[in-house]
């Protein structure tokens, strides 16, 4: 018993102790936050529909009167969306569940703060606000709509609805059509009210229904920190309802009836077809003969069917124009809006008559036409006036047409023809109507039945005259001719005939001859007959120019021409005497030393290269066996003078003889000489020379040349005084004794070097003497 009081007194104590324990520990609790907060106990917070998922959206903050740490909490109820959660440690509160404020526009949260022992929890209201998230939706779809088409212009014919669930800007809804081209229709922007346009109307006849596309666009707003517009669509169908408005219509209009002859009374010859324009609802057609039938012929008023009363030997004509007219009329028996046709009914016998052509005045089995050659393909020949008409009917009117002559010159069009057609000739071949090649063109044009066992034909012939156009230029007998006229022609000399041909007739066909270019200096040619003569002035020189080539030109009376090139070689005459090149000159030089003496002419050996200048060979093979000749008398001769020095060991002249050679006579022309001896004078000889020359000049421009072979080398001199003549300008040969022929000016010695000559001389002089006397 004591134990139990003791126990009892022991509880007492300890709730004693808890209660006075708990009485001194407080509650935490949230800190209030202001609008437009994120830290607090979200009162008044409010946050967007299009807020990303998992975004940082509110932190939970509060506090506990002892200082203990605080833990935070958010607890939804069960089976309610979590929208929500926080760090309980933190109080980051973090969105995730999807906010759509147009399902919930606001959500409610409890939150809590604890400090261990104590636990505060309130509940918060989040208010979401709208983003621009919702489309436009059209209300009462699909739309349908049966308008008259006697609908006036203007007039309503639907309103359209639409909703977005957003508000704001965002809510409010515009309408507009989305294509104005071409539409009949326009749309109120605020109303959704869709009407005709005041400028267009309605026509079942030509649309039975419209299909109009009506768009919805909001105003706009911001979506995930973007501006957005949305926009919805939908169609409209107008169903157009037909009202009489329209008179009947004639099917497969012309119509053409035909009578045989051996047709009987009440027969059918033909039906027409019409039915009521207005084909939404449409009236029965009644038919009648207003006019044309002269008696002859009635009609179904209901079929339409057109029936021969009279036997086809009392129609009093071969073609009637009967005038058929459809009437509407209403399921009440009263007559509405009508329409006439014509039917053109013919008198047929039976096929007994062939096709046949018709030209202006009637049947016509010929046809004429005069035109221009080569026009222009495809290209229709409008001066024929051709109908082909065939007087059976059916299949037995039904024939081929097709020309017969040159192929591929023209073409027919139709070329298949039932009863009557105008039949037109086309160009296909313009190049083949050349007047000089046919003045003249004849073809057959034929049309035979097809379907038909008599195959009855018929036969035109079409006659094309052609006219002449200038379509050709003069053409030259040759691209080019050749001449050859001596040098000794007088001026007006025939040089050489061209001619050309201008295959045109008249004026077009007349040439006239020319010369083109360079050439009028020497040549003229008679512009009839195309013969080129020398110019009266004109002097021919082979030597200064042998060759001439030119243009002539051949053009017709409109310029068009062509050029033909002439060449002509002027002959060389023997018109020319042999010259020498240069006056002769005295010079000296070193006995043994071969000399060289030339004139030219123009005699048989220029004659001779001329004739060969075809056979190069030959005049290679005869000029060489003149070199080696000469040059076997050029060795032979210095050698004889050589060994005559040797043995006299003397060098003549013995005196000292220098003058300067007095001009001679002219003398008789030598073709080659390599050593020539004048007559001597006082004691010592003389030798005219001209220094050897390795080709010698072309008087005739040929492209020959002369082949020359090197001379002997002549005897040494003796030795030379001390004395250094001043240095003179030469041509590179040697002093000699004697003179020269030169070639050029430019090779001749100044004034100076003869008076070196003459010093040299004379010093040779004195040691000849000096050694002769010692000799003797």
């Amino acid at each position: 018993m004591k134990n139990v009081k003791h126990l009892y007194a022991s509880l007492f104590l300890t709730l004693v102790h808890v209660c006075l324990a708990t009485k001194a520990n407080y509650a935490p609790y949230f800190f209030d936050n202001g609008p437009g907060s994120s830290n607090g106990n979200m009162a008044m917070f409010s946050l967007s529909e299009d807020t990303p998922l998992g975004s940082h959206v509110y932190t939970l903050n509060g506090s506990d009167p002892e200082g203990n740490a605080v833990i935070y909490g958010i607890a939804f109820e069960p089976g309610s969306k979590k929208y929500f959660a926080v760090d309980a440690h933190l109080g980051n509160v973090t969105l995730t569940e999807e906010l759509d404020r147009e399902k919930q526009n606001e959500v409610e949260v409890p939150i809590s703060i604890s400090d261990g022992i104590n636990k505060v929890v309130e509940k918060a209201r989040v208010l979401i606000t709208d983003a621009n998230d919702e489309r436009p939706e059209f209300i009462n779809t699909p739309y349908i709509v049966d308008v008259p088409e006697n609908t006036p212009p203007g007039s309503s014919i639907l309103k359209v609805l639409a909703r977005d669930q957003d508000i704001g800007s965002g809510g409010s809804v515009t309408f507009l059509l989305q294509s104005t081209h071409d539409t009949k229709f326009i749309i109120d922007r605020y109303s959704g009210i869709l009407r005709i346009r005041p400028d267009s109307s309605l026509d079942y006849e030509k649309s039975r229904a419209h299909f109009v596309t009506i768009i919805a666009k909001d105003g706009g707003g911001k979506l995930r920190g973007k501006y957005q517009i949305w926009t919805s669509s939908a169609t409209v169908t107008i169903n157009v309802i037909d009202v009489q408005d329209t008179p009947p219509v004639f099917v497969d209009l012309p119509y053409y009836g035909y009578v045989y002859e051996d047709t009987l009374p009440g027969t059918e010859v033909f039906t027409v077809v019409a039915y009521d324009g207005d084909r939404g609802n449409p009236n029965s057609i009644q038919y009648a003969i207003v006019n044309g039938s002269d008696g002859s012929f009635t009609i179904n008023s209901t079929s339409g069917a057109i029936i021969v009363q009279d036997h086809t030997s009392q129609l009093k004509k071969d073609v009637y124009q009967l005038q058929i007219q459809a009437t509407e009329v209403s399921p009440d028996g009263v007559a509405g809006m009508h329409s006439n046709a014509i039917v053109t009914v013919r008198f047929v016998d039976l096929n007994n008559h062939p096709p046949t052509f018709y030209g202006e005045n009637g049947p016509q089995n010929r046809f004429e036409l005069t035109m221009y050659e080569h026009p222009p393909e495809g290209e229709i020949l409008r001066g024929l006036k051709i109908t082909v008409n065939d007087s059976d009917q059916g299949a037995n009117a039904k024939f081929n047409l097709r020309l017969v002559g040159p192929a591929r010159i023209f073409r027919v069009v139709p070329h298949i023809v039932l009863n009557e057609a105008q039949i037109t000739i086309i160009v296909e071949n313009s190049a083949a109507l050349d007047y000089e090649k046919y003045q003249m063109l004849t073809f057959k044009l034929l049309a035979v039945e097809i379907d038909t066992p008599e195959k009855f034909s018929s036969t035109a012939n079409i006659v094309i005259h052609l006219l002449d156009t200038n379509d050709n230029k003069p053409t030259f007998s040759s691209e080019y001719y050749i001449a050859r006229i001596p040098e000794n022609s007088p001026g007006g000399s025939n040089v050489v005939a061209v001619t050309a041909l201008d295959t045109d007739s008249g004026l077009w066909g007349e040439v006239k001859y020319s010369i083109y270019g360079e050439g009028e200096d020497t040549f003229l040619i008679n512009p009839s007959t195309g013969i080129i003569y020398t110019q009266p002035w004109a002097t021919l020189d082979a030597e200064i120019k042998s060759k001439y080539n030119f243009y002539v030109k051949a053009e017709d009376i409109e310029g068009k021409h062509s050029l033909a090139e002439v060449f002509v070689t002027v002959l060389d005459v023997n018109d020319h005497y042999p010259e020498f090149n240069e006056n002769i000159l005295e010079k000296t030089m070193i006995l043994g030393t071969p000399v060289k003496i030339e004139a030219l002419s123009k005699g048989p050996v220029a004659a001779f290269l001329m004739h060969t200048k075809d056979n190069p060979m030959k005049a290679l093979g005869v000029l060489t066996g003149v070199v080696c000749f000469m040059v076997i008398i050029t060795v032979f001769i210095s050698t004889v003078m050589f060994w005559r020095n040797k043995k006299s060991n003397k060098i003549l002249p013995a005196r000292r003889v220098i003058k300067r050679r007095q001009k001679e006579p002219k003398q008789k022309t030598a073709r080659k000489a390599w050593l020539r001896f004048k007559p001597l004078k006082n004691t010592s000889e003389r030798f005219a020379t001209q220094e050897s020359e390795s080709n010698f000049q072309n008087m005739n421009s040929n492209n020959n040349s002369w082949v020359t072979s090197v001379p002997p080398c002549a005897p040494a001199l003796p030795p030379s005084p001390p004395y250094i003549p001043k240095q003179c300008r030469h041509d590179g040969s040697l002093p000699t004794v004697s003179g020269s022929l030169l070639q050029n000016t430019s090779h001749q010695v100044n004034n100076k070097g003869p008076n070196i000559s003459i010093a040299l001389v004379s010093e040779l002089k004195l040691k000849l003497e000096k050694k002769m006397r010692e000799n003797a």
